[in-house]
């Protein structure tokens, strides 16, 4: 084959970008739909969910040496399509050839979801505040915890990809990595479903509870504003009028004419 030890030949990202387009339009036609992962810039992840997915990722040894280079494939277009399902991701990422990249993840312990809605309980108080990220931080923290929170742990995921690589997370599995958390930008409930519960279980729970969401003392809870709702649901919203605007005024005490205020310093003439 002409390879050293299985490896093929790099293959420069110019080369690699066209060959990813070229694969995308044959994967079209073909009648796939396909869902590549697109970044703008540098940056993979922007919002909350995003950012603590790719946050955890790099909290484990096992995966520091290997990220790196998972990176630099999803800035530059590698990663043609990827597809979040219950329990695994599938995708096809470019590199000497298109490789097909499956990722397996154990749906989250039934104990464990427990435990998160219970310490969560009457702190949700919609599901649109849930999957913007606009919580108290006491629940970001409950839901991004390493241990006991919603991202999977190693021992949780199996990595699988066509590429003669030998370990088990090589960079085309680590470029889908991220590529899930830019994925999770647009679409923060496929962690959900990628864990194999129901979000809007968060939300139920804080409703059942009777509490009103707000944080623990000291911390604080983001509400949407009027604003927010109108930028949401492509609508205008009106403020509600205050009370006080519609209630009759209030009379003000008036002084008799010719009589000013009584001043104690004033001296006797």
């Amino acid at each position: 084959m002409g390879w050293g030890y299985g490896w093929r030949p790099y293959v420069p990202v110019a080369v690699r970008r066209r060959k990813a387009i070229l694969q995308m339009e044959k994967l079209r036609t073909k009648g796939m739909a396909v869902s590549p992962v697109r970044i703008d810039g540098r940056t993979i992840a922007r919002t909350f969910w995003g950012k603590a997915w790719c946050s955890h990722l790099e909290k484990f040894s096992d995966y520091s040496n290997r990220l790196p280079r998972g990176r630099t494939y999803v800035r530059n277009g590698a990663v043609c399509h990827l597809d979040i399902r219950k329990g695994e991701v599938q995708a096809k990422v470019m590199g000497s050839h298109l490789y097909e990249v499956k990722v397996k993840i154990k749906a989250l312990p039934g104990e464990r979801w427990k435990g998160v809605k219970e310490r969560c309980g009457g702190q949700v108080s919609s599901l649109l505040d849930l999957l913007r990220g606009r919580l108290s931080e006491r629940v970001m923290g409950v839901v991004t915890d390493r241990d006991q929170g919603l991202f999977p742990a190693p021992k949780e995921i199996s990595l699988d990809c066509s590429c003669p690589d030998w370990a088990d997370m090589c960079k085309h599995v680590a470029g889908v990595l991220y590529g899930v958390g830019a994925r999770l930008d647009e679409k923060p409930e496929l962690l959900f479903l990628l864990r194999g519960v129901d979000h809007q279980e968060l939300v139920g729970s804080a409703q059942a509870s009777g509490v009103i969401a707000r944080g623990e003392k000291g911390g604080r809870h983001k509400k949407l504003s009027v604003g927010d709702l109108g930028d949401v649901f492509g609508i205008e919203l009106t403020a509600p009028v205050p009370a006080a605007a519609n209630a009759a005024p209030r009379k003000t005490k008036t002084t008799a004419p010719g009589r000013g205020p009584k001043n104690p310093r004033r001296s006797k003439s």
